[in-house]
């Protein structure tokens, strides 16, 4: 397997995928996926994977948000597989690998990823930190439902904690032991108190209403 990733490939990621990054909202931009490749590159060479495949796993999981929200996985996957231009670092095999892997990322997949390297990006994909999971669903709820009350927004922001982060939510975690797992297990304990939850987000959305975020 490889363990440094082809500087040439990097300059073809960095000079045609990346700045595509830039369109997209606060939650997937040009500093998430920076973040995903350097974690994935980690977990890459933690597990024996290939470097470079999971390189572009990473650089290409999200580009389907340019379309709707709900098949973008599957839609960055059409997108990595089109790009015919990979074929000059990779073999058909493993390019089917990786369109594999980015259609296996998303948080809400019902089923474990087909191969390592669904496995590394779904896991590089989930900063779990209570306080990033917080404001990066308050942001979102700001930038796409102005016209929510306050107290709409307190539903909305609970609605989908609960249903993607609490004990019986949504998300999965493919890799034992990790840093998410952790983070999920403090997650889960202040969902536990809706109290506690709840002033999670009065502080969060006061201060990005007060700044106009």
């Amino acid at each position: 397997m490889e363990n440094h990733i082809s500087l040439d490939l990097m300059e073809f990621i960095e000079r045609n995928i990346l700045p595509r990054y830039a369109a997209f909202d606060a939650a997937h931009n040009m500093e998430h996926v920076m973040r995903v490749i350097k974690m994935s590159n980690v977990l890459a060479r933690k597990m024996g994977a290939d470097v470079n495949m999971a390189y572009v796993v990473a650089a290409y999981h999200d580009l389907g948000l340019d379309g709707p929200r709900a098949v973008h996985h599957i839609t960055s996957g059409k997108i990595l597989k089109a790009d015919k231009r990979l074929e000059r670092w990779f073999t058909q095999q493993q390019i089917n690998t990786m369109v594999q892997a980015v259609e296996d990322h998303r948080a809400s997949a019902s089923r474990a990823p087909r191969s390592i390297y669904g496995r590394i990006v779904a896991e590089a994909d989930r900063d779990l930190l209570p306080d990033t999971v917080f404001r990066r669903t308050v942001l979102f709820g700001l930038e796409h439902y102005p016209e929510m009350s306050d107290e709409e927004h307190w539903q909305r922001f609970r609605e989908h904690i609960m249903q993607k982060y609490s004990v019986s939510g949504y998300i999965h975690l493919w890799i034992q032991g990790s840093e998410n797992e952790r983070n999920l297990k403090e997650l889960r304990c202040i969902i536990a108190d809706e109290v506690l939850l709840r002033r999670h987000f009065d502080e969060i959305y006061k201060e990005y209403k007060k700044s106009e975020f």
